[in-house]
């Protein structure tokens, strides 16, 4: 491997890595994103909730939090010396109109 070229992260739900050891264990690392619902696409979801139908403005609000968390996740594990998490679970909660997932896990060596 080149040394200059970033490792990838591996981040999973299980409690182990396929094919890898883990060798040392650093903690639990939490991530977390709270976005605030917009008036007006709140109106248009609730229409499309009336007619039927899926949210795109809830849905993509939604992957852009999970995107935010887990990104978090992955920073709190590599400060901790980790190059991976697992037991990994995601959380979606809806407080006062805001939208909060958080994503925590056990960051870990894996060789």
């Amino acid at each position: 491997m080149n040394p200059w070229e970033k490792q990838t992260m591996i981040v999973t739900t299980t409690p182990s890595i396929d094919g890898k050891t883990i060798t040392a264990y650093h903690g639990v690392v939490v991530g977390e994103a709270i976005l605030g619902a917009n008036v007006f696409r709140d109106i248009f979801a609730g229409i499309t909730d009336i007619i039927g139908g899926r949210s795109a403005a809830y849905e993509e609000s939604l992957g852009k939090a999970r995107t935010t968390a887990l990104r978090e996740l992955e920073e709190r594990a590599a400060a901790l010396g980790g190059n991976a998490v697992v037991g990994v679970d995601l959380d979606c909660e809806v407080i006062n109109n805001m939208l909060m997932v958080s994503a925590s896990g056990t960051a870990v060596t894996a060789n």
